[in-house]
């Protein structure tokens, strides 16, 4: 049982940093994204063909990052720039980087790292006291997320973060503002496949693979943990958006755990997937959107 527990634990922190890119888009944005499914896996090869490679394994996050952004700012310039709508925007990015990923890959639709040093197994990781050591991987990722939750926190504090939440809302309060409204949308697509990117690199670090296919359902996944998360804590303002993003992440992949328990088997993934996000669309009352966007707390 603590060993479930711990693996919900595991997965729900680095879909935690998913959830928290899906979270921007969806949320705040309210833009659509599905080049997240592309972003996703981007992150994985650019994280496997360089641990492969013999380089840093913190380093892959750093440049997996860079490269999720990279290609979010792709999607920014095709909505805003090519004035194409925002879903056939995120289709046209996620369909290239498809081709993009198995590139970056060497030309392999996937690739292992069981040999190379990872987060988990090297640097902080190893350092960690032996009575520690079997729970390097959930400390690690739990660091991780803390992280990625806390400088999330502090930018959308920002001037640019404010920014972000009247784009989404109200984009003629960016206009009276002097800002061009497109230039925030950038922005927050750069920054939120960015950390699509990211959570992809520690899951490939975590698995030990890269997979082409592990990036189709990334968005369906991330769109039910931030909408789960607000659900949850509707009613509790001084929740953060971004505390409810991750709890949902945390939430989801326990009901996937549970499935899995029922006697549903792997290959079933998709299949729970879809179920577990039908219910939670069919149960979500609106309140997941701008709403519950970022509480005062």
């Amino acid at each position: 049982m603590i060993d479930i527990l711990i693996g919900i634990l595991e997965q729900g922190f680095i879909y935690g940093i998913l959830a928290l890119g899906v979270y921007i888009t969806y949320s705040i944005l309210d833009f659509p994204d599905l080049s997240v499914d592309g972003t996703f896996p981007m992150g994985a090869a650019v994280a496997a063909i360089m641990i492969v490679n013999g380089m840093n394994p913190w380093l892959a996050l750093v440049v997996a990052f860079a490269a999720g952004s990279a290609a979010g700012l792709v999607t920014g310039l095709i909505h805003v720039k090519g004035k194409v709508r925002d879903l056939l925007s995120g289709i046209i990015t996620m369909t290239a980087l498809y081709s993009v990923n198995i590139h970056i890959a060497d030309g392999k639709s996937n690739l292992a790292i069981f040999t190379g040093e990872t987060i988990f197994n090297s640097g902080i990781a190893a350092m960690l006291p032996e009575v520690l050591q079997p729970y390097r991987a959930l400390i690690i990722s739990a660091v991780l997320i803390i992280i990625c939750k806390l400088v999330m926190d502090w930018y959308l504090n920002t001037k640019s973060g404010f920014l972000l939440f009247a784009a989404g809302d109200n984009q003629q309060v960016v206009t009276a503002l002097a800002e061009d409204h497109g230039k925030v949308k950038i922005m927050g697509l750069i920054l939120a496949n960015g950390l699509v990117a990211l959570s992809g690199a520690v899951l490939c670090q975590h698995q030990r693979f890269f997979d082409v296919s592990m990036g189709p359902g990334s968005v369906v996944l991330g769109l039910a943990a931030v909408i789960m998360g607000m659900k949850l804590f509707s009613n509790f303002g001084f929740v953060k958006g971004t505390t409810a993003a991750i709890a949902g992440a945390i939430l989801y992949k326990a009901c996937y755990a549970g499935a899995i328990a029922l006697g549903m088997e792997a290959i079933d993934m998709k299949l729970i997937t879809a179920i577990l996000f039908l219910v939670v669309l069919m149960f979500n009352t609106g309140n997941g959107k701008k709403k519950g966007g970022q509480p005062h707390a």
